[in-house]
């Protein structure tokens, strides 16, 4: 691994083995994307930690032949600190890699060279196509993106929840359904931390909203018929921000691409739209409208 500089973060056992040559080079094989040649080579070019993963770009240098195989890979692995608590990051987004992002059809994910999730010991990687160079996020947090760039993320948004819409695979080898009473108890627990949220705010949250949030509880069960019919739904991303999307450089609509998949699910596609417009256009949805065709079209094919 010459050339390599680790940070303190990054020397537990599980990372230096996913950022060896030869794990690399395996790695690569068993993907298709390396034939005969092999990794000699791997240099840590960067590293940033976010709240609940590291994010690593690693540069690699090839013997032999090699034309298709990548010059760089992210490795999103997870921090030292957090392997095996309650929130089990990781766990999640390996499925996606493994169960999703592997058989799709269009390429509206990044590529994954390898998805390792270890049940005994909670550590989890990927291996991910590096699109650094390629692609960019769309803005710095808590800017909003513009409307041509909203659109090109909806229509993307859209085509991906198409593939998806209905599959027979949806709850028997990709993802699972919550039954009603699971459903139930999130619905209950949900309620329980809004009451308290409000008793703690008081006045702070109007009346108004506090309404809209009650009026939501008091209309769940019906709401939910939909989701518990296991019709007209699909895969959601469900942390659905554009901060969550690489846009390409060269303004191509159709090379959009979405990453972090830790809260995916099987729902309504409107669930991820929602969560977009709250995100972004809670102040003046009407704005958002324009989008809305862009999001029906790939559904109406």
């Amino acid at each position: 691994m010459a050339g390599a500089s680790l940070a303190p973060t990054m020397t537990t056992e599980p990372l230096q083995i996913a950022i060896k040559a030869d794990h690399l080079t395996d790695a690569l094989r068993r993907s298709g994307a390396l034939g005969d040649g092999r990794v000699c080579n791997v240099v840590v070019e960067s590293s940033r930690a976010t709240l609940l993963s590291n994010i690593i770009r690693l540069r690699l240098t090839y013997d032999g032949a090699a034309s298709n195989a990548p010059n760089s890979l992210i490795l999103k692995t997870a921090l030292p600190n957090r392997i095996g608590d309650l929130w089990n990051a990781g766990r999640q987004e390996v499925a996606f890699y493994a169960q999703v992002g592997a058989v799709m059809s269009s390429r509206l994910v990044p590529r994954c060279f390898e998805a390792v999730w270890d049940k005994d010991t909670k550590a989890w990687h990927l291996l991910l196509e590096d699109l650094t160079d390629s692609h960019l996020i769309a803005t710095t947090w808590p800017l909003p993106p513009t409307m041509e760039q909203c659109e090109n993320i909806v229509l993307a948004r859209a085509r991906f929840h198409a593939e998806w819409w209905d599959d027979p695979r949806l709850g028997v080898s990709v993802g699972a359904w919550l039954d009603a009473d699971a459903m139930d108890r999130q619905l209950k627990q949900f309620a329980e931390q809004f009451a308290r949220f409000t008793d703690r705010i008081g006045d702070s949250l109007p009346r108004e909203r506090r309404n809209l949030y009650e009026r939501l509880f008091d209309a769940a069960p019906r709401l939910l018929a939909r989701y518990h019919s296991h019709r007209n739904v699909t895969i959601i991303q469900g942390d659905a921000h554009v901060w969550n999307c690489f846009l390409p450089r060269d303004g191509r609509g159709d090379e959009v691409r979405f990453f972090d998949w830790d809260s995916w699910r099987l729902d309504l596609g409107s669930d991820d739209l929602a969560y977009m417009m709250a995100m972004h256009f809670l102040a003046s949805p009407l704005g958002f409208l324009p989008s809305l065709d862009y999001f029906i079209r790939p559904l109406q094919h």
